[in-house]
């Protein structure tokens, strides 16, 4: 019979008035903390849950309270030592101005270069690194979704036996393409999305259409003749493999279903063509992002990625984090860490941007977090955004990337990619950056997945891992548990991340948990 566990609180800085309560089922009313942790012989006032934070002190009404020694919020009245501290009993701060911010001031720590580490990828045409070897078909417009839908289940059971180097066929659906005010200033966002996606490096530079032929998205505003690598011996001039549903030549469902497929063979055959080879672990594109958090990600799951971001930028590779709305109140950790004046104003632009679209939509600050973050322990957006950012490591960020944009050859290292904080609006802006590797860390749990890269998922609690079990892939919670330490599991996620590249599948991609794109789209209906 398993003994229960001792009562454990976790502080992230010495100068936290708060801790937060590791135990599965959280501590109950007058429960004595023991020697050796935070709050040592407090006897806490009220059942305090999982995840959730204690008083170590009394606070005075209107005293900060301090959580990863910043201020997330001010005490509304009296709390004692001893208390539940939870999002009713504070004041959310104020968010950072964007002017008068520090710009590059904090050198990056240096550390050795990380050498001889690789995995087994496709090497592509352009030069860019696949980790699988996708067929994927894009599409114009939503209202070819349907017979898309239906092409690539026939293609599966019909053509990828056939094909057995193809790791998977996909169509690449969404909803956008008609409706829509098309020249709008922003409609450039979801176009070059859409456009980065198709030459994502999974792909294997097999460029695939599927146009209705009515749509204001046109083949060649979405894939200009020249904007990619012909694979084939056709013309590059000639444009992407297009077929249109309008066309005079289809008449009737099969025609177009029977196009599709036989448009499809050639590039199933170039793919089935290739081999993985052994690849140095810089041509990694890695894009890291948090789901269903809660506040064991930013003492878990999120460290640990830090840590495995930092062996990435020594290993010569490049790592993403995103989502503005969750690194907003941690603005000035951003700019200080940019590794140029001109990275940190950058940064501003985004972060900017994103204020003023926001405040379009009249949306408050406040909507994030979500009910399952503040069940999980957050309190609000500033202590989610200090977890948030850890997972980004202490290197200095090299590049930053405005939504949809693309990665240049040159684009190493630490990259801030501007994204919302939607999971498959960032996932799916990090795919057009050219990610071909993803890391999700999740408290709550989600079963989320994409179906263009395979999905490394990061449990921050054992819990949540040990009850789904078959949909984490690693779990971060040892680290709670005293098993295991930051380091030792940044290290071990740095090696499944290997693995996972040279073809080893992930649970997502064992049960095939593929989400649509979701394309962020400011520009305004018609």
């Amino acid at each position: 019979m398993t003994m229960p566990r001792p009562p454990l609180t976790l502080r992230m800085h010495p100068a936290d008035n708060v801790a937060i309560v590791a135990n599965d089922g959280g501590l109950p009313a007058d429960t004595v903390l023991p020697d050796g942790v935070p709050g040592a012989g407090l006897r806490l006032h009220e059942r305090v849950p999982q995840g959730h934070k204690v008083a170590l002190v009394d606070l005075a009404e209107g005293e900060v309270v301090r959580r990863y020694n910043v201020p997330i919020g001010y005490a509304l009245k009296a709390i004692p030592a001893g208390s539940w501290i939870h999002e009713r009993l504070l004041q959310m701060p104020a968010a950072r101005a964007l002017d008068g911010l520090p710009l590059a001031t904090v050198a990056a720590p240096a550390l050795p270069a990380l050498e001889g580490h690789t995995f087994e990828g496709y090497r592509n045409a352009d030069g860019s690194v696949g980790t699988r070897n996708i067929l994927a078909i894009t599409t114009t417009v939503q209202c070819v979704a349907g017979v898309v839908a239906q092409a690539v289940a026939r293609i599966k059971a019909e053509l990828l036996p056939q094909f057995p180097q193809v790791d998977d066929v996909i169509g690449l659906e969404h909803s956008y393409g008609c409706g829509v005010a098309i020249d709008a200033p922003d409609a450039i966002i979801p176009i070059r999305t859409l456009r980065n996606i198709s030459l994502n490096p999974n792909f294997g530079g097999e460029v695939m259409v599927v146009s209705l032929g009515c749509e204001k998205l046109q083949p060649e505003r979405l894939l200009p003749p020249g904007s990619f690598a012909i694979t084939d011996e056709r013309d590059a001039a000639a444009g992407p493999d297009t077929i249109c549903l309008q066309a005079d030549e289809h008449v009737g469902f099969a025609s177009m279903l029977d196009h599709i497929l036989a448009s499809a063979r050639p590039h199933l055959a170039r793919l089935n063509a290739r081999r993985r080879q052994t690849i140095p672990a810089s041509e990694l594109v890695v894009g890291v992002q948090c789901g269903g958090s809660d506040a064991f990600s930013g003492v878990t799951a999120n460290p640990a990625v830090g840590y495995c971001a930092d062996l990435l930028v020594r290993a010569g590779a490049t790592i993403m984090f995103s989502e503005n709305t969750e690194v907003r109140d941690g603005v000035d950790q951003l700019t200080s860490r940019a590794a140029s004046p001109e990275v940190a104003e950058a940064i501003i632009r985004e972060l900017g941007w994103y204020d003023r679209y926001l405040d379009r939509g009249r949306v408050d600050r406040s909507a994030n977090t979500t009910p399952g973050n503040k069940a999980g322990g957050l309190s609000n957006i500033t202590e989610k955004a200090m977890g948030s950012i850890i997972k980004s490591g202490s290197s200095a960020i090299s590049h930053v990337l405005a939504p949809g944009d693309k990665l240049r050859p040159d684009q190493r290292g630490l990259v801030y990619a501007a994204t919302p904080a939607s999971d498959f609006i960032c996932g799916t802006l990090q795919l057009a950056a050219g990610m071909n590797l993803h890391v999700f860390t999740t408290g709550r749990g989600t079963p989320y997945g994409l179906a263009e890269c395979p999905v490394i998922k990061v449990a921050t609690r054992s819990d949540l891992a040990r009850r789904w079990h078959d949909l984490m892939d690693v779990n971060a919670g040892l680290i709670a548990d005293g098993e295991q330490t930051i380091e030792e599991a940044g290290w071990a996620l740095f090696h499944l991340m290997l693995d996972v590249a040279s073809g080893r599948k992930t649970w997502a991609e064992r049960h095939q948990l593929h989400n649509a794109l979701v394309l962020f789209n400011p520009a305004p209906v018609t």
